[in-house]
């Protein structure tokens, strides 16, 4: 009896494999079993680890040891012989002990290599239990450690060890370092934390929940594995949702994230974009057909009055009603200090109707890219940069331009050849910052040279500055295109004057009014879908040709200054100048460019690396004080190595 329902279900595996084999060798993909003697060559293996008798996922053999009787198989191990052969008498003995009371007992054999596994022993038991849905399998492993590299892959494989040796899984295997530690971080783990018999269990029942829902909704045809989209689905939900949703909410919900995964799937996920959003649409031209009208919603961490940040977008909300008061209608919120202040703010203003949010710092970013997944229909951006999520868009300033100008200045101001630079933040583009201010002072004095100290850290900077002399100094920039920001020489560049008073220069400035009326005039004429190219994340990085970033200088520049000023403010608007086109050399001596062209987008966001004539340099995460950590965690340009906070749990 049972022989026979073993001879049933080898003639069931057997066309299950040949239908595999048929549909791997049309879609150009290899039909049987990796080989690990391929794949290895002396040059490759390290040290071997015993591991003993371990229950292993079974989606995680991938292969064996040696090609021996490979074509036997098909990479998911279903046989391909004939019923008749010797080969199948083996299969079917075995499925009549594993279907008997006798069971199949003896674990198999196999090597581990890189988080995968290749049997050396036991292929066909293999077979019979993965044909009949076995989801872990007894093995006696071998592992064998890969020489010592710097590529990604085997960083990461480094963490998976130590991440295993804490929690015992070996269904988590991720491409890029960092991953372990962020994936802890969101169930509440710290690296290191040995996981209880629970833990484990709960984990790997929610993981392989959602990596049903991921593969019933075809996504594990992108070049993602399902644990990568978990990151994801945990920077929009916690972990013990996936313990709450039904399959159809969780599948929803997961389809709701898709363009973000797909994003996530491609080599370059940004799409850093320098112009704003190009739109035809005039007030009055559509009168006869149609009346369109767009409402619009700010959410501010603060207020106008207590942070200057929040009053230069609140302008910008000025300039946009000015220009399009007919056709929108404008809420503003504040105080969305916290995720969840942020995140009731963001459901309110969806209830009050809104179909344009924009969310004004950086901080903001996670909370409104819950909310995009949520409200697809709702158009959502974030005052950030170097975000991954078609969700939302993001978009930011070209300030780095602005610094030259005031660079050049200061140069021009410095008799003693010193200039004090106070930076923000090391986050992307600051870096960009402070270099095009340097190449700006050596373009008016090739002899300046710039100490750069930081806000963010410890200390007394424009004190030290003069105290040792410096009497030209570059601070913070100024939030609006106000003069009176620059009167107080607290934001802006200054110089100490001959009566010992401290006088400005000039600073650039933020101006974000043209930014939002290109937006919403891209929404009323259409022109915001059609944008939307490609499956990457849209980011703005905008500059001096947009009217988003400018110049603010005072009115006592010296008018030689001025017209040196305003050629060069001329020139970048007109894009016929390029601060970094020219040979530049970097602290270390190392040439970085050698005049022959200008930097992209992407490696001016990413800059990590000072000119020559800065002394000084970019502080590390542990350096800075606790206010400056939350913005450098979601912008800074060392963030993926700055270690995760703990948040949620299993």
């Amino acid at each position: 009896m049972l022989l026979q329902q073993a001879k049933e279900e080898y003639a069931l595996a057997m066309k299950a494999a040949h239908r595999f084999r048929k549909a791997s060798l049309s879609e150009g993909k290899e039909p049987y079993p990796a080989v690990l003697a391929d794949i290895l060559d002396e040059n490759d293996a390290g040290l071997v680890q015993e591991l003993g008798v371990l229950d292993i996922p079974a989606e995680q053999i991938v292969g064996v040891t040696t090609a021996g009787r490979i074509h036997a198989f098909t990479a998911s191990f279903q046989p391909l012989l004939s019923a008749e052969s010797e080969f199948a008498a083996k299969w079917i003995s075995l499925c009549a002990a594993h279907l008997g009371d006798e069971g199949i007992r003896d674990p198999i054999t196999c090597c581990e290599y890189m988080g995968k596994f290749y049997v050396k022993e036991g292929n066909k038991r293999v077979s019979v239990l993965r044909h009949f849905g076995a989801t872990r399998i007894p093995a006696v492993v071998q592992r064998i450690l890969p020489k010592p590299s710097d590529e990604p892959r085997y960083q990461a494989y480094l963490e998976f060890l130590d991440f295993f040796k804490a929690t015992g899984l070996y269904e988590i295997q991720f491409r890029n370092p960092g991953d372990y530690a962020q994936l802890l971080s969101y169930l509440g783990k710290a690296p290191g934390d040995i996981w209880k018999d629970w833990e484990r269990r709960s984990f790997t029942a929610g993981f392989q929940y959602f990596r049903e829902a991921f593969t019933a909704l075809k996504m594990d045809r992108l070049e993602l594995l399902p644990e990568e989209a978990l990151l994801l689905w945990l920077q929009v939900y916690p972990f013990r949702d996936l313990g709450r949703m039904t399959d159809g909410e969780l599948k929803k919900a997961l389809a709701g994230l898709w363009p973000d995964v797909m994003a996530l799937a491609e080599a370059e996920p940004v799409e850093v974009r320098t112009e704003p959003i190009q739109a035809d649409f005039k007030a009055g031209l559509l009168d006869w057909f149609v009346s369109p009208h767009v409402n619009v919603a700010f959410v501010h961490p603060l207020d106008p009055v207590r942070s200057s940040w929040v009053l230069g977008h609140d302008q910008g909300r000025e300039h946009l009603e000015r220009k399009l008061g007919e056709w929108i209608t404008v809420r503003s919120y504040f105080h969305g200090d916290t995720p969840e202040q942020a995140e009731a703010l963001l459901e309110q203003a969806v209830e009050e109707g809104a179909q344009v949010v924009f969310t004004t710092t950086p901080q903001l970013s996670r909370p409104t890219l819950k909310l995009a997944v949520k409200y697809p229909k709702v158009k959502f951006l974030n005052c950030s940069v170097d975000t991954p999520y078609p969700s939302l868009r993001t978009y930011y300033g070209r300030i780095y331009e602005a610094k030259f100008i005031t660079g050049a200045i200061a140069g021009a101001m410095a008799n003693n050849d010193r200039i004090g630079y106070i930076g923000t933040n090391p986050i992307f583009g600051v870096i960009a910052s402070i270099n095009a201010f340097a190449l700006g002072a050596q373009l008016t004095n090739p002899r300046a040279r710039i100490d750069l100290r930081w806000s963010c850290m410890a200390g007394t900077p424009q004190k030290d500055f003069l105290d040792k002399g410096i009497r030209v100094i570059s601070n913070r920039d100024v939030p609006t295109p106000e003069q009176k920001y620059l009167d107080v020489c607290s934001y802006g560049t200054y110089y100490l004057d001959d009566d010992d008073n401290l006088a400005p220069l000039g600073s650039p400035c933020w101006v974000w009014g043209p930014f939002y009326e290109s937006v919403i005039r891209s929404v009323l004429s259409g022109a915001w879908e059609k944008e939307q190219t490609s499956a990457r994340a849209v980011n703005y990085w905008l500059g001096m040709d947009s009217g988003v970033i400018d110049v603010t200088l005072t009115e006592k520049l010296h008018p030689g200054m001025q017209a040196l000023a305003e050629s060069l403010r001329n020139q970048l608007r007109q894009g016929t100048l390029d601060p970094f086109c020219r040979k530049i050399y970097a602290q270390d001596g190392s040439l970085k460019n050698d005049g022959s062209r200008g930097f992209t987008p992407d490696e001016l966001l990413h800059m990590d690396w000072l000119c020559e004539n800065v002394d000084g340099c970019i502080p590390r995460y542990d350096q800075v004080e606790p206010f400056a950590k939350p913005i450098i965690r979601a912008l800074g340009i060392h963030r993926d190595q700055i270690p995760p906070e703990k948040e949620g749990s299993l």
